[in-house]
C-alpha cells in the first residue's frame, strides 16, 4: 500500500515565508531555511517551496534560496513559481530542487508540460492548478489566483494528465486558508477522473480534515502551511493519530 504524504509549503515572498486567507491579506510566517530544516527533522514526507509573486512580477524564481532550502533537507523538494520554459527547470533541478510545479505557464502554453515531460520525466512535473466555484462550477484561476478562466478545473485535470503531468497540486481558493477542511469532494472526483496523484491543498485546520481528505477526498497527499508553520498541527502527532486511523503513513523510528 502507498503511504499517505504529509507536505508543508513554503509560500515565498520577498524572501520571506508568508501565508494569507483566500490568496490575500498575507502575513510573515519565518525564515525560509528555517523552516524547511524543521520540517525535516520532523519527519515530512516532502517539501513544496512557491514563489508566489513570482509570476505576477514576471521574474524568475528565487534560485539561490532554493539552494540555500535545498543545503538543508534531505527530503522531496518541489519548487514553483515563475516557470515558464526548460531553462528555468534546468537551473532549479541543478539547484537542487527534485521537481517543479507550474500553474499559469502551463495553462497559457500546454505544450510547456509535454515539453517538460519528454526533456526532466514525468516524475519531476507537478501541475499546479489553483481553483473556485464560481456559479457551482470548478473554475481555473491563474497569477496567484488573481485572473479568473472560463478552463474547467476536471476537464484541466485530464488534459494535464494526458500531457504528461506526473501529478496535480489542487488548491481549493475557496478553503486556502479558512482552516474549515479540504474541498473533498472536488478531490474525490479528481481522483476518480485521473490516474495520477493529487495533492489536497487548501483549508487544513485540524487533524480530522486530514483524515477525512485521506478518507472521504481519496488525497494521496495532503498540503499544509499556516497550521504547521504557526505550531497548530505537530507533524508527528499528526502522523501517530493517522496511523491510529488505518492510514498509512511513513513514521520512521527516531
Amino acid at each position: 500500500m502507498l503511504t499517505k504524504r504529509i507536505i508543508p509549503c513554503l509560500d515565498i515572498k520577498d524572501g520571506r515565508t508568508v501565508k494569507g486567507v483566500n490568496f490575500v491579506n498575507l502575513r510573515d510566517a519565518g525564515d525560509p531555511v528555517a523552516l524547511a530544516t524543521q520540517y525535516a527533522l520532523e519527519q515530512a514526507d516532502e517539501l513544496v517551496f512557491l514563489d508566489i509573486s513570482a509570476t505576477e512580477q514576471k521574474r524568475k524564481t528565487l534560485a539561490e534560496l532554493v539552494l540555500g532550502v535545498a543545503a538543508a533537507i534531505d527530503i522531496p523538494f518541489t519548487v514553483g513559481g515563475g516557470i515558464s520554459g526548460v531553462e528555468d527547470v534546468a537551473v532549479l533541478l541543478k539547484n537542487g530542487a527534485d521537481k517543479v510545479s507550474i500553474n499559469s505557464a502551463a495553462v497559457k502554453n500546454p505544450s510547456l508540460i509535454n515539453e517538460l515531460a519528454d526533456q526532466f520525466g514525468s516524475q519531476c512535473i507537478v501541475v499546479a492548478i489553483d481553483a473556485k466555484q464560481i456559479e457551482g462550477e470548478w473554475k481555473v484561476h491563474l497569477v496567484g489566483g488573481k485572473v479568473p478562466t472560463e478552463l474547467d478545473l476536471f476537464d484541466w485535470a485530464k488534459e494535464v494528465e494526458q500531457r504528461g503531468a506526473g501529478e496535480i497540486l489542487f488548491t481549493s481558493m475557496d478553503h486556502d486558508g479558512t482552516k474549515q477542511g479540504f474541498a473533498n469532494a472536488a478531490l474525490a472526483r479528481l481522483s476518480e477522473e485521473v490516474n495520477i496523484p493529487i495533492i489536497a491543498s487548501g483549508g487544513a485546520g485540524n487533524v480530522p480534515h486530514f483524515i477525512d481528505t485521506f478518507t472521504q477526498g481519496k488525497a494521496d497527499a495532503a498540503l499544509a502551511a499556516s497550521v504547521f508553520h504557526f505550531g497548530e498541527i505537530s507533524i508527528p502527532e499528526l502522523k501517530h493519530q493517522l496511523n491510529q486511523q488505518q492510514i498509512a503513513v511513513r513514521i520512521d523510528k527516531i
